[in-house]
């Protein structure tokens, strides 16, 4: 049975559209809706952050409030460094997407020698780096931290001196980088990147499997097909984005995607992932309750929260 803590992290600083950083107590909010007790159960603690700084003007318009991200880095890689190191496994809640690169960084650094694999449930690659942004929006970057990844082949921006020091810094941190490797992220769901994106998920060999494949295989047969393509890692990480979902459900969210997973696909998927030994740390993210109408969007990610969870439990 495992020991499990939850690391709080309301932080929008990464994202684009307001409100990410309610997601967290949003999801606590459907729990006592559910008349669940479930947040009473587990230590936790919630990370200090930086949202003050959204009311500043933007310096890095390539790596938007890239030095909050840093600060941001700094705590949350320590906090799942320490939970890890205390033998609890991480459950993750997060605003914005873009502190996952600190949660990978903190398995790296509390398993230097581990080999991570990432499952990566997600509308989005999250591979953008400074030099191919479109938007600045660092929720967008957040693996390519991990991958200490420019993509200078496909670059489209000359970054100042202090941007392109903020970046170095995400990608070093813990002195480690790369965290992870390019062949061992597989991504779910996904269905809306750039071309950007396209050319490093063919450079690094990253395994992509689309909704369609989920709906014909079945949630069962991709698990199986998921942890056999990541036997060579020691250790794996799920980040789960509540885009990856339809958007016809999944309306409490920044960037919505049609094409998506239906919530009993993700449910059966994540689950059953958890089964497996080898999981190591489960990130929920991106909930955005101003977005959404009776708290939809939080109830679905909580339903998904305490089935994992469960399954955690009796493991």
């Amino acid at each position: 049975m495992k020991n499990i803590k939850l690391i709080e992290v309301p932080s929008e600083i990464g994202a684009g559209t307001r409100g990410a950083s309610l997601g967290v107590d949003a999801i606590k909010i459907a729990a006592l809706d559910f008349m669940s007790n479930f947040f009473v159960h587990f230590p936790s603690e919630k990370i200090q952050t930086e949202n003050n700084i959204l009311f500043e003007p933007i310096s890095s318009p390539y790596a938007k409030r890239v030095r909050g991200i840093c600060t941001m880095y700094e705590r949350v890689s320590k906090s799942v460094f320490n939970t890890i190191k205390n033998s609890f496994f991480p459950v993750v809640l997060s605003g914005d997407h873009s502190t996952s690169g600190a949660t990978i960084a903190g398995i790296k650094m509390a398993k230097p020698a581990a080999r991570i694999g990432v499952i990566w449930i997600d509308a989005h690659a999250d591979l953008h780096t400074p030099y191919t942004t479109p938007s600045g929006n660092m929720h967008g970057m957040a693996l390519a931290t991990a991958l200490a990844e420019d993509n200078i082949e496909k670059s489209v921006h000359e970054l100042d001196k202090e941007t392109e020091k903020y970046w170095r810094h995400l990608q070093n941190l813990g002195g480690i980088s790369p965290k992870i490797l390019g062949e061992d992220i597989v991504f779910i769901s996904l269905r809306d990147f750039e071309r950007e994106e396209k050319s490093l998920i063919e450079k690094h060999g990253m395994k992509v499997i689309t909704t369609a494949e989920v709906r014909r295989k079945g949630p069962e047969n991709i698990v199986r097909s998921v942890i056999r393509y990541l036997s060579d890692c020691t250790d794996i990480y799920i980040s789960f984005d509540v885009d990856s979902l339809d958007s016809s459900i999944s309306k409490g969210t920044g960037t919505p995607v049609s094409n998506g997973l239906r919530e009993r696909e993700v449910e059966d998927l994540i689950s059953k992932f958890m089964q497996n030994r080898k999981i190591c740390c489960f990130e929920i993210t991106e909930v955005n309750p101003t977005l959404d109408k009776e708290n939809l969007m939080a109830e679905i990610a909580f339903n998904i929260l305490q089935r994992s969870v469960n399954v955690l439990m009796m493991n």
